[in-house]
């Protein structure tokens, strides 16, 4: 029987669609798939990953698996005696950063890595970052629905004093996830101070708090000089981030100059200085008064004259 040019084609088609599929078919699942061989006894970890950028790097051999935990090779031949190396999990906090800078060495973030105080403290990669996550489910902040876990409570595992000062009645909306440690801070490693991400700690607030920055006609020398000579930027007792309340923090520095002088110290009290009852009566200049009920520009003024020079309204 002959068949015309059309159906030949046709045949040879089909013949080469059925040894295409049984040649499939005949093929090791995991060559297949592009499965890693590792998976036969790791599921888990391979399940762990698969949605990552660490899963889709992987391949048949498992050569992302042996990038992280070292060659394999006799250890498929004979998994009872042969174990790799397994440095990420087993050695040195150097040795663990190590492998993983072999491939994120370039990344602009760790570019002061070897400088930075978690690394200068034996601090390693896997000591906040968990490369094989168990199935956490949604997580929720307090105020806040997340699919991450809030980022203070990774650092708050080593900072457990600064952990406590974002509990505190004013405190930025760091427990609610709205603001990072990362914002401030560069755990990879800086240069500045307390691994800042801007050269200086006012560089830093005002990067968000860009009202603050000035510059100004007038300004606070101790807002000018740091910050944080009078806010506590994790939290305070204290509204706004106060380190004491006003009027005392006022007086830490105006305490003999001008008004009020020494109005808040010694006799002039709710009481005196062996504990009884001031016969002078009691100071009012304590009850729902402060020095910046009338110097409210306390960051900086460009009010002409005496106004922008004490900072009033």
């Amino acid at each position: 029987m002959r068949f015309g040019s059309s159906t030949q084609a046709l045949l040879l088609a089909v013949c080469g669609l059925f040894f295409a599929t049984f040649s499939y078919a005949q093929a090791p699942k995991d060559e297949a798939k592009g499965v890693p061989v590792c998976a036969n006894c790791h599921e888990d970890k391979h399940t762990s990953i698969v949605m990552t950028a660490h899963g889709a790097r992987n391949d048949a051999q498992g050569s992302m698996c042996q990038a992280c935990h070292g060659d394999a090779t006799d250890h498929l031949k004979d998994p009872a005696q042969f174990k790799p190396a397994n440095r990420i999990k087993y050695g040195t906090a150097s040795e663990k950063s190590a492998i993983c800078l072999n491939c994120h060495q370039t990344n602009r973030h760790l570019a002061f890595w070897e400088s930075g105080k978690h690394a200068l403290n034996d601090v390693a990669c896997t000591s906040c970052h968990d490369i094989h996550p168990k199935d956490r489910g949604t997580f929720i902040a307090p105020f806040q629905t997340t699919f991450r876990p809030n980022e203070s409570q990774i650092c708050g595992q080593c900072h457990k004093d600064i952990r406590s000062q974002t509990l505190k009645p004013s405190h930025h909306p760091i427990v609610e996830g709205k603001i990072k440690c990362s914002d401030c801070h560069n755990p990879h490693g800086a240069v500045s101070p307390v691994m800042l991400r801007n050269a200086t700690v006012n560089d830093q607030c005002t990067s968000c708090h860009a009202d603050k920055r000035g510059p100004y006609v007038f300004q606070h020398p101790p807002v000018e000089e740091n910050c944080i000579t009078c806010h506590n930027p994790h939290g305070s007792s204290h509204y706004k981030l106060l380190r004491e309340h006003t009027p005392n923090l006022c007086q830490d520095c105006h305490d003999v100059a001008r008004h009020p002088g020494t109005p808040y110290g010694g006799g002039a009290g709710f009481v005196l200085p062996d504990g009884t009852p001031n016969p002078a009566g009691v100071n009012t200049r304590f009850i729902a008064r402060a020095c910046v009920n009338c110097h409210s520009n306390i960051h900086g003024s460009n009010a002409p004259g005496a106004k922008g020079q004490f900072f009033l309204r």
